[in-house]
């Protein structure tokens, strides 16, 4: 139960003094509290036997007054230290499950659905946070604070009682702790559910225009309400258990109190024991009614707490399925790119999604990858991205082979527009600058030039103010991809990457960009992937691929001269055009 303090050592070493502030002034306000009722005792023994004068009165009413103030400057002192700790754990964790997220590669995210890592980075996260801060003060609840007021009751009043009173104690431990077994095994379930359901609200709210125009909306609101009715019952089982912590609770500590007066009045008629003492003893079974409680909540909350810090630690534990080499080389300027006999299979592909590629790209070059949907041309441009671990053969920049450069050096070479453009929920000047933090006025302008998008701009309500809605949604497509053009350009990238990154934009649009292109980036390498073919004619370089395989290469002249694939798609294009 209590591995999940042990797997946070790291964080209480690191905020050790902060944590023996808060468990000392803890521990001391703990014995501090079980003098009142001692004193409250002796104050009526005196009052019943006749011998209470003025001053003796004032001397108990100051000595529990200094025992309430002493105890709440502790209590404040400790609670914000000790609840203080479980905000910071929280941070913590929550910027190191932000940097983990951000440097995995796709094959992480193919292995975990979105709506469980977010349920990872939010119910689990509390509920780890709620370990360090309530979590602990239970503990010293239900163990210092529990023993004093036993040895106060012992040592002060009679042993005796205190043993007969506490009898069902034990019992009670033994029952918690088995449910808090059960609690640890059904709060596990219910997390990976909830999980679930946010992964299908997250498609909902991705894909509602596809719903709405398929008409779906009523079998996507029953399928929510299905996976909402299972979550519900699996956090009902979890709440039925948790549920029977308090009536034990309750139960053993009517029977405490019972026993108590039952035997504390048989005591108290034998002359073992004075009224005085017998009112203590009740107002410390008064007192131990918290602890006692605490037992059980401190069973459910380190049950919760191991159950969610294992889940927090699964996705924290994930290695990178591309690591940095242990002792890597740098190269100044990236003045070749080769593939020398290069293959690569997917980790869950049962073929080869790339075979023996082999070409050479020097700096100034514009490569043009073409071929049928699923030939393997993002597949190409993902060796260079570093997203997957490289296959066999080798691809080497700047005669160094890729394996031994940094990520972070390749990537920042490139500048890359993919597929799937994602914008940010800000504006279109934020969404630019996202390439270059420090770019000018006049570098924003650039980029919007060249990736022709000033006509446009100049029809949006607030112009680079435009706020672009989630994912970019107000803007049309053709739209979104000259924003992502633009956030490419503005780095004026070493390599520029273009992933069929104009299909949204007409034939004259496409011209213009990749005139732009051509122009401003002379010396500089780009490699263009595309089902048009008109925006790679004047490409140094085009390579056919199909099922991962090179089948047609050269020039656009060479390839039409070929009369192979290329020309055939060509051909039918040209009339596609002129029919249009």
């Amino acid at each position: 139960m209590f591995d999940v303090l042990f797997k946070l050592k790291w964080f209480f070493k690191e905020y050790k003094k902060q944590y023996t502030i808060a468990i000392v002034l803890l521990i001391l306000a703990s014995v501090i509290e079980v003098l009142p009722p001692w004193l409250v005792g002796e104050a009526i023994d005196d009052m019943t036997g006749g011998g209470m004068t003025t001053s003796q009165l004032w001397i108990y009413v100051g000595a529990i007054l200094l025992a309430v103030v002493v105890s709440y400057t502790m209590g404040y002192v400790w609670q914000y230290q000790l609840f203080g700790g479980a905000i910071k754990l929280d941070r913590i964790l929550r910027k190191r499950l932000m940097h983990q997220f951000l440097k995995m590669t796709p094959t992480f995210y193919e292995k975990n659905r979105t709506g469980d890592l977010m349920a990872r980075a939010t119910n689990d996260l509390n509920a780890v946070s709620l370990t360090a801060g309530f979590g602990v003060m239970t503990l010293i609840d239900s163990t210092v604070y529990m023993g004093a007021i036993i040895c106060a009751m012992g040592f002060f009043i009679s042993w005796k009682l205190t043993f007969f009173a506490m009898l069902p104690i034990p019992i009670m431990a033994v029952l918690i702790q088995y449910l808090g077994k059960i609690v640890h095994e059904r709060y596990m379930t219910a997390q990976e559910s909830f999980g679930e359901l946010n992964d299908s609200v997250l498609e909902s709210v991705a894909g509602v225009r596809v719903i709405r125009a398929y008409v779906q909306e009523a079998r996507d609101e029953q399928r929510f309400a299905d996976m909402s009715e299972d979550v519900y019952e699996k956090n009902m089982k979890v709440a039925f258990i948790n549920g029977l912590f308090m009536p034990i609770t309750k139960v053993g500590t009517a029977i405490c109190y019972v026993v108590a007066l039952g035997y504390g009045a048989v005591l108290v008629s034998g002359g073992e024991l004075s009224v005085g003492q017998l009112v203590s003893f009740n107002v410390y079974l008064g007192l131990a009614v918290w602890p006692m409680f605490a037992i059980g909540e401190l069973i459910n909350v380190m049950q919760q707490g191991s159950a969610s810090l294992d889940r927090v630690q699964e996705t924290l534990d994930y290695k990178a399925d591309v690591q940095n080499p242990s002792s890597p080389q740098t190269v100044d300027t990236p003045h070749t790119i080769g593939f020398d006999s290069f293959t690569f299979q997917y980790p869950l592909s049962q073929v080869k999604n790339l075979q023996r590629i082999s070409l050479n790209l020097k700096k100034g070059q514009t490569l043009g990858i073409v071929g049928k949907t699923g030939a393997g041309k993002t597949t190409f441009i993902r060796q260079l991205l570093m997203e997957y671990p490289l296959g066999e053969g080798q691809i080497v920049i700047g005669d160094v082979d890729l394996a031994k450069l940094t990520k972070e050096q390749v990537l920042d070479w490139i500048g890359y527009v993919p597929q799937d453009h994602v914008l940010f929920s800000r504006t279109i000047r934020e969404n630019i600058k996202f390439g270059k933090e420090d770019a000018t006025e006049e570098d924003i302008a650039e980029a919007i030039r060249l990736a022709y998008f000033e006509k446009d701009l100049e029809h949006l309500p607030m112009g680079l103010e435009t706020l672009v809605g989630e994912k970019g949604v107000s803007l049309s497509g053709g739209q979104k991809q000259r924003v992502s053009i633009a956030r490419a350009l503005i780095k004026n990238p070493e390599i520029l990457i273009l992933d069929d990154s104009l299909s949204a934009v007409d034939a004259k649009t496409e011209s213009k960009i990749i005139e732009n292109i051509q122009t401003e980036r002379a010396g500089k390498t780009t490699i263009i992937s595309t089902h048009r073919l008109s925006g790679i004619q004047h490409a140094d370089e085009i390579i056919v691929l199909d099922d991962g395989i090179i089948t047609e290469r050269g020039t656009h002249e060479e390839l039409i001269a070929l009369g192979g694939w290329y020309k055939e798609q060509y051909d039918r294009q040209q009339l596609e055009e002129v029919g249009a």
